[in-house]
């Protein structure tokens, strides 16, 4: 079968949409997560629009002109992210437009990471992050059954173009490419030349560390650098939507943010491990979009996080809202029995519905206070 996303449309294309009428809108992600797709599709609802790439040489200079058209209904730019004093000059391009004139700016970096000098932005924008696609998405662009959904995002990753690809073979040579590029070019924009090697053999290192807590020490060891060094390329690497860290729950968040992280890659493709990792990290990068969707389009204080003991027993995942945990999630392959950790958690917290996301089940069950529950059909009803 040959798949493709209907229409090129994606979960946020109408949010993005609707806001782009109200004020200007920053749309981040990883690259080639489809936001020049969104963006492109969305210039086709206007009658007159301008898509303009700052990697562009002749878009570049007409950026820095400006000397775009004044009377397009919309306005794309794109990766100016990376231009010197991006903030101020945006400030004054988002100032000086016509009160008609809709503004979409994109970039596959973080651009609230990367502090630069100049006049702050808030409250010129509205701002989304774009995730790969999910269980909902593709069911709901695709159909099939949310359990085929789930196997095909844990082969091939939840990016479109690989996710899409008809061979295995298509989407392993696009991996590749992918990683090549994300370390030679965009890491390279934020970390010295001589640097590369070893932030590669750091991205090789965590992509078999993926959902143990993190210690950089001892990989700083392993490489021979600081953990100061070795804290920057994972900053770096967050920022440019590679990988994502889950903290561990705290109501006291400054407790929370000193003790051990749990690292994820957007791209589940990109994870070294056996099944059971690629699950895990399938679910983490599914309920990151969920909290990301409730954050951006919803604003609610959504987050997502892990509980860890000092004697070492955990909950994979926990969601919260308003700083109350509203979930405890655990992940299995395959197997039922009562997970011993999530049970002790659940009496805890008890206002939190507490779930052990089975991916191949034979029968849910509901053993109080623990829902045991298939985990393609529970992925389909999150919010994105």
């Amino acid at each position: 079968m040959v798949y493709k996303i209907v229409g090129v449309k994606r979960y946020l294309d109408d949010l993005v949409a609707a806001d782009l009428q109200r004020k200007m809108v920053l749309l981040t992600g990883p690259r080639q997560v489809g936001k020049t797709t969104l963006c492109r599709q969305l210039m086709a609802d206007f009658a007159q629009a301008q898509y303009l790439n700052w990697d562009v040489a002749p878009d570049r200079a007409i950026l820095q002109r400006q000397s775009w058209n004044p009377k397009v209904g919309l306005l794309a730019m794109d990766e100016i992210h990376k231009m010197p004093d991006w903030k101020s000059w945006l400030k004054g391009v988002v100032d000086g437009r016509a009160p008609e004139q809709a503004l979409l700016v994109t970039g596959s970096a973080r651009m609230e990471t990367w502090r630069q000098s100049g006049d702050s932005l808030a409250g010129r924008y509205l701002a989304y992050r774009l995730h790969p696609v999910s269980v909902r998405e593709w069911c709901e662009q695709q159909g099939g059954t949310p359990e085929a959904a789930l196997a095909r995002l844990m082969e091939r990753g939840g990016f479109p173009e690989p996710c899409l690809a008809e061979r295995p073979e298509d989407a392993d040579r696009w991996r590749r490419q992918y990683f090549t590029d994300l370390i030679r070019e965009d890491v390279l924009e934020f970390s010295r030349l001589h640097e590369i090697n070893t932030m590669r053999l750091f991205v090789e290192l965590l992509r078999e560390r993926v959902g143990s807590p993190l210690s950089l020490a001892s990989i700083a060891r392993d490489l021979a650098v600081s953990p100061v060094t070795l804290k920057r390329y994972l900053d770096i690497l967050q920022a440019l939507y590679i990988v994502f860290t889950v903290q561990p729950w705290h109501q006291n968040i400054s407790r929370a943010i000193l003790q051990t992280p749990k690292v994820y890659f957007f791209d589940t493709g990109l994870v070294r491990g056996d099944e059971g990792l690629r699950f895990e990290n399938a679910v983490a990068a599914m309920l990151l979009k969920h909290v990301h969707f409730r954050q951006d389009a919803l604003g609610k204080a959504a987050g997502l996080h892990y509980i860890r003991t000092k004697d070492g027993a955990e909950v994979d995942f926990v969601l919260s809202e308003e700083s109350q945990l509203t979930h405890l999630i655990e992940c299995k392959l395959a197997d039922a029995t009562l997970a011993r950790a999530l049970l002790n958690f659940a009496g805890k917290f008890p206002q939190a519905e507490a779930i052990q996301l089975v991916r191949d089940l034979r029968q849910e069950e509901y053993r109080p206070p623990v829902h045991i529950t298939a985990a393609a059909p529970w992925l389909l009803r999150l919010d994105a």
